[in-house]
């Protein structure tokens, strides 16, 4: 009977790179379709009969006490700061393996998408500054900063293979880099009074971290602590929790234990016992196994494991419990011309795409960046178009940065814009597409 395996086409060492990429596509792809879900079931409930229970349930006190001891937060709070932490661990999981596995090893292919967000970063809050001198409410300027990853790979994943590869190489690569910069402006532009002997101890936490995958613990559990304690830590500190995640992504190995060599051996011995397993050696057979199945663990780099874990949890439960806590916008009264709403939608739906086509051309122009083969401009200004969506992470800046009275407005310049950018792509798209067809 023909071997199984031998049925199967050979892997290739592309393959180690381009796999997790598609996994991380088709995850974010679903994850978008839930997360609007998930927002508009807040807005249908932030506007009917049981609002004001829907609202107030997300501020409902949850954590510790005992005596003089306090240490609750409301359910808000607790998943903007404790869950959004592994948003952001996992984004820097995926930032890190792009660049030292994936295709942004280059260094001009990662100058890029780099360069892009840097620009879709500066731009759009230069138009807010300019639009809301002299107001209330110009500390809000973070919000404008970043794209949500979710939205963005659900409106490309309409168009299937339509688009070229690299375009959603390049999106997906801008939004973790102006991702991971708006979280560093949040830690420092959006924290309280600095605590330093906390900000020590989480500094202490990250060593031990450090100090433990020198000494070759790969506990998950144990990290999963070590990891608790540091946003316990930096969470005291006054720089914003979520920065912990970060950090603690970019830490992570991206290298695996066992070599693909040593693995083959591994299993090869223990396929050998097995076939010659004879009484009195199950002890030795059953060790050769063991052996065996942490290996096949260990084969697989940290970065790349703990993404596979916790990606679908990110995507499918902690994005839509997001979207559910601070998406509900009540509609009745409601003014979009008000300056913040305003200033956010200019913000967002202008200065996002400028800024990605002004700093990418100007990256080009100088030589620090290369254009893959079949990325178009029209693709990338179509692409450009979309990177105003900046959902999830402009709620996440906003309920930092403003007032309750100025949130709602807020709210509704973001929804507005994303809704705004997110036609505005897909139709660009959709026409770009129609057109290659034709041809």
């Amino acid at each position: 009977m023909t071997d199984q395996n031998n049925m199967d086409l050979p892997s290739e060492m592309a393959d180690r790179f381009t796999r997790p990429f598609a996994r991380f596509l088709k995850v974010e792809a679903a994850a978008g379709i839930l997360l609007l879900l998930a927002v508009l079931a807040a807005l249908v409930l932030a506007n009917s009969a049981w609002s004001a229970s829907f609202l107030a349930f997300w501020e409902k006190p949850v954590g510790l006490r005992y005596g003089a001891l306090d240490y609750s937060r409301s359910l808000r709070h607790w998943i903007n700061d404790g869950l959004m932490t592994f948003f952001f661990f996992v984004i820097s999981l995926e930032l890190k393996r792009e660049l030292v596995l994936g295709e942004l090893r280059s260094l001009r292919l990662a100058a890029l998408p780099f360069a892009a967000a840097l620009g879709g970063m500066i731009v759009p809050v230069s138009f807010y500054l300019a639009l809301m001198s002299g107001q209330q409410g110009i500390h809000g300027w973070g919000t404008v900063m970043a794209t949500d990853t979710a939205f963005v790979i659900g409106c490309l994943a309409l168009f299937g293979a339509g688009i070229p590869p690299s375009l959603r190489l390049f999106l997906l690569s801008l939004a973790i880099f102006d991702d991971v910069g708006a979280v560093l402006v949040v830690a420092v532009g959006y924290g309280g009074t600095m605590n330093w002997a906390a900000l020590a101890l989480g500094t202490v936490g990250l060593a031990a971290v450090a100090g433990a995958a020198r000494l070759g613990i790969r506990s998950i559990p144990v990290y999963f602590v070590l990891g608790g304690v540091v946003w316990l830590c930096v969470d005291a500190s006054g720089i914003h929790a979520t920065i912990s995640g970060v950090v603690l992504g970019l830490m992570t190995p991206t290298h695996a234990w066992v070599s693909s060599e040593r693995l083959r051996a591994i299993l090869a011995r223990a396929f050998a016992h097995s076939d010659t397993a004879q009484e009195g050696k199950g002890a030795l057979e059953r060790n050769g196994l063991r052996r065996a199945g942490i290996a096949v663990t260990e084969s697989t780099s940290p970065v790349e494991r703990l993404e596979m874990l916790l990606h679908p949890w990110v995507g499918f439960a902690v994005m839509p419990v997001f979207a559910l806590a601070n998406s509900g916008v009540v509609f009745s009264g409601a003014d979009l011309r008000q300056s913040v709403s305003v200033a956010i939608f200019a913000g967002l739906v202008l200065g996002k795409p400028i800024g990605v086509l002004a700093f990418s051309w100007i990256a080009l122009r100088l030589g620090v960046a290369r254009l893959a083969a079949s990325l178009s401009w029209p693709f990338l200004t179509a692409g450009a178009l979309l990177t105003g969506i900046g959902f999830t992470m402009s709620l996440f800046i906003a309920g930092l940065a403003y007032d309750p009275a100025m949130l709602e407005a807020a709210k509704i310049g973001i929804l507005s814009a994303s809704v705004a950018s997110a036609a505005a792509g897909v139709l660009t798209l959709a026409w770009l597409t129609a057109r290659r067809r034709s041809v």
